[in-house]
């Protein structure tokens, strides 16, 4: 098979969760497990850091990647969704994963994934473990991809855990309340590892620290470090991703990593060069400023609101699209009834079709337009403002997905 009848096969044979949503999620650990038993255990012949979170675990994952590299480590990265290739999920050192392997991996294991009933999500841990075991990565940095407790990527033992915040997402699967959620993603945190916490929540905290506690785990709340550090990812969320960051390499440090404050410095303001990491407030273009972010959930909105009124423009439009099930009552209240709306729909099955958020957004006093495609939506954004104005892009991964 070529490379893109490789792809097409597992998009055809597996549930994905991003086409898919809840139907594709396994909710089990039996599945990987088999897997990585079949492929000989990979996960176990590398040292790894675990990153979950509602949001900002990839920001977090692509810059603790960055500073492993400018140590001179040879770094595996694994994140989801990708943006644009499939390979962009499987990094060593900012360098995707060749086509050639993941059509090796796919023809060496296709008798046994047509045999087994996996998604989409669990052959592609497994491909990323196989790949950093078979190219000895000194270490790898793992992303959870939905949760943690029952997360496919939850089979390791890391060095170090970091849960970066809390925030109500995915619902339907993780409960609806913060303590909830954070027991979840507490699912991570393993017997007498250390786990770093990003950000502190009064209602998450005592979670945390009960189950760090049942898993005799010390447990770092980063909410008041100090960082000395500025990172090169824009948008003010990240000043608290950075305490995260930062405390989780401190750890690291004390387990005996060769990192140096100039790794530390030069990593994190070189993660976009290092990691090639895209979609988190990138700059599309200028007059109007034009910025596209991930930011999917009533959390995230809340920190692009912040980053917006910081801005300087005349007039605010925004470009906004969401899949189905997101849950629109918690963000489109907080939407500015002034600005200008440009409602579409990312091409996927979970998309939710631009009429119907149309309507949802007019239950809230917020009036937009309809396009049949997120490019659509963006040129007649940007053809509509004026030099002075500011065009915004998001609302789903899928939609900065076709922008980027």
């Amino acid at each position: 098979m070529t490379y893109l009848e490789t792809i097409d096969w597992l998009w055809a044979h597996l549930p994905m969760y991003q086409e898919k949503g809840r139907a594709a999620f396994r909710g089990k650990l039996d599945n990987i497990l088999l897997l990585c038993d079949h492929l000989g255990n990979p996960q176990e012949h590398f040292p790894c850091l675990h990153i979950a979170g509602t949001n900002g675990k990839g920001s977090s994952s692509h810059a603790l990647a960055s500073v492993l590299q400018e140590a001179g480590y040879k770094v595996g990265l694994y994140t989801s969704p990708h943006l644009k290739d499939f390979r962009e999920r499987i990094k060593i050192n900012g360098v995707d994963i060749p086509e050639e392997a993941v059509v090796h991996f796919v023809e060496e294991n296709k008798e046994y994934m047509e045999g087994e009933d996996l998604s989409f999500f669990e052959v592609t841990v497994g491909m990323a473990f196989d790949y950093f075991a078979r190219e000895r990565v000194d270490i790898a940095v793992i992303e959870v991809g939905l949760g943690g407790r029952l997360d496919s990527t939850n089979i390791i033992t890391p060095i170090v855990s970091l849960i970066t915040n809390i925030g109500k997402d995915h619902t339907e699967i993780l409960g609806n309340t913060l303590e909830e959620i954070a027991r979840e993603k507490a699912g991570i945190i393993k017997r007498q590892i250390p786990v770093v916490i990003s950000e502190f929540h009064p209602l998450t905290a005592p979670v945390f620290k009960q189950v760090a506690l049942e898993k005799e785990s010390e447990i770092y709340f980063a909410n008041s470090l100090e960082v000395p550090y500025t990172m090169d990812l824009k948008g003010g969320y990240q000043a608290k991703n950075i305490k995260g960051i930062v405390q989780t390499l401190r750890v690291l440090q004390q387990k005996g990593w060769k990192i140096t404050e100039e790794h530390i410095e030069k990593g994190l303001s070189h993660i976009v060069a290092n990691t090639h990491l895209m979609g988190r407030w990138q700059l599309l273009g200028e007059a109007p400023k034009t910025i596209c972010d991930t930011a999917h959930n009533a959390h995230g909105f809340t920190e692009i609101l912040s980053q917006l009124q910081q801005e300087k423009y005349d007039t605010l439009h925004m470009v906004l699209g969401f899949v189905k099930e997101k849950d629109l009552s918690s963000i489109l209240p907080m939407l500015p009834k002034n600005a200008r709306y440009y409602f579409c729909k990312p091409q996927i099955d979970r998309g939710l079709d631009a009429t119907v958020l149309q309507e949802k957004a007019r239950e809230y006093g917020i009036e937009g337009v309809v396009f049949s495609s997120v490019k659509e939506a963006l040129t007649k954004a940007q053809q509509e403002a004026k030099v002075t104005d500011f065009v915004y892009v998001g609302g789903s991964t899928f939609i900065v997905a076709e922008v980027v």
